[in-house]
């Protein structure tokens, strides 16, 4: 089979793989922020066995590997438990590895939303309760958006590394972009022995990064005024 042959089936396989990879992105960004959120304010709280767990959790989630997180959560309830509730399709294998993403990466936001709060002035909120607002309206009036500024820029380098993380699914045989690349070269459609569509998806990631690294960009700039 010809390059010309290739190319559109090799296209097509890889359109594919890099909407499952952009599906577990958006839905890890969909539940890690919020989830990250809660974890931070639960880790400045005023209850110390709250803190003390909190603080426990995101030191073993972030201490261990991501590809092993995704082993176990995959594989832990079917093999130990004797309760597989992912199932053997690629729904199962994509809703488990959306929860070790989601858990994964809201430990890691939860760290950078924890130091952007804590790094406004307490000044500001005792200005505010002079005023009369409660604390709720000043952390959304008042904090919210210079910490959204401060917090931006590793934001943005845990979302671009998020981008590339998501090649780790295939340890659980998710079929995602490198998979699809991959397959070629075992066999895949007729095709076999090749590895130049492993080396294009490299194009894909290079895309997904640039225009993200733009959008933050503009972003960061929009919030110049808190300078």
């Amino acid at each position: 089979m010809t390059f010309a042959e290739q190319f559109p089936i090799v296209l097509g396989s890889l359109n594919t793989g890099f909407l499952q990879t952009f599906r577990l992105f958006l839905i890890t960004l969909v539940g890690a922020i919020p989830l990250g959120m809660l974890l931070a304010v639960a880790e400045i709280s005023r209850w110390k066995l709250l803190r003390a767990f909190i603080r426990t959790v995101v030191w073993i989630v972030r201490g261990s590997p991501l590809m092993i997180q995704l082993l176990i959560i995959f594989y832990f309830p079917g093999l130990v438990l004797n309760t597989p509730i992912w199932g053997g399709g690629e729904s199962g294998r994509f809703a488990a590895a959306s929860v070790a993403f989601i858990i994964n990466y809201a430990c890691y936001f939860c760290e950078i939303f924890r130091g952007g709060i804590q790094g406004i002035p307490v000044g500001q909120e005792e200005a505010g309760l002079v005023l009369g607002m409660k604390p709720a309206q000043i952390f959304f009036r008042v904090k919210l958006l210079q910490v959204i500024k401060a917090i931006l820029p590793p934001i943005s380098n845990e979302i671009i590394t998020l981008i590339k993380d998501t090649s780790l699914a295939r340890i659980i045989a998710l079929q995602e972009i490198i998979w699809a690349g991959q397959s070629f070269m075992k066999g895949s459609q007729g095709i076999s022995g090749v590895i130049w569509p492993l080396f294009f998806t490299g194009i894909y990631y290079l895309a997904f990064t640039g225009i993200l690294t733009i959008l933050f960009a503009r972003l960061e700039k929009k919030l110049s005024y808190f300078r």
